[in-house]
């Protein structure tokens, strides 16, 4: 019976946002208790404290980007315009180029750390300086959690499919060195 519900949650997720959650339903086929300690892992991706949105999704978005080439980043593009992000900040922050001052701090920060470049610490400071250090733990869990999904999907085997990011009207072009 729980299988059946959540089988169900699993589907109205997938049409809700246009995400094939294949591996999910693996995970859940092969063993309950795997699957809900994979969804355990939900209250840390959905964590955002005192974090201004924009910033909070670029975040997610670069994370998602790092380790995936379109369908898991899509998705935190999708969930970021659903909540109102600004879909030209999202086409900029896939794109690599610029964005308004407050979001080009997170976004600093996302790289510099996914590069375990020292510019981290420099980019942490500013943050716990500008917005405390709730918004640093807000960022972390979201750049770690973002890659968490795209990692656990290639390591099933369902990261075959590369595409363009859409965000609202746009296809937004990735830049190459964006995932290696």
């Amino acid at each position: 019976m729980l299988k059946w519900l959540i089988r169900r949650k699993i589907a109205a997720f997938e049409r809700s946002l246009g995400y094939d959650a294949s591996y999910m339903r693996e995970v859940l086929d092969t063993d309950l208790a795997a699957f809900l300690r994979v969804a355990r892992l939900q209250g840390m991706s959905d964590y955002r404290k005192d974090v201004p949105r924009d910033v909070w999704y670029a975040v997610k978005v670069i994370g998602a980007m790092a380790e995936d080439c379109g369908p898991c980043t899509q998705l935190c593009v999708t969930m970021a315009l659903a909540d109102g992000v600004d879909p030209r900040v999202l086409a900029a922050v896939v794109e690599n180029r610029d964005v308004p001052a407050d979001v080009r701090l997170g976004v600093r920060f996302a790289r510099a750390v996914l590069a375990h470049s020292p510019d981290a610490d420099g980019a942490r400071e500013d943050i716990v300086g500008l917005w405390g250090k709730r918004v640093l733990v807000s960022l972390a869990f979201a750049l770690t959690s973002a890659r968490l999904y795209p990692t656990l999907k290639y390591a099933l085997g369902y990261g075959k499919t590369c595409q363009r990011i859409v965000v609202g009207e746009t296809v937004a072009m990735r830049p190459i060195e964006a995932h290696a």
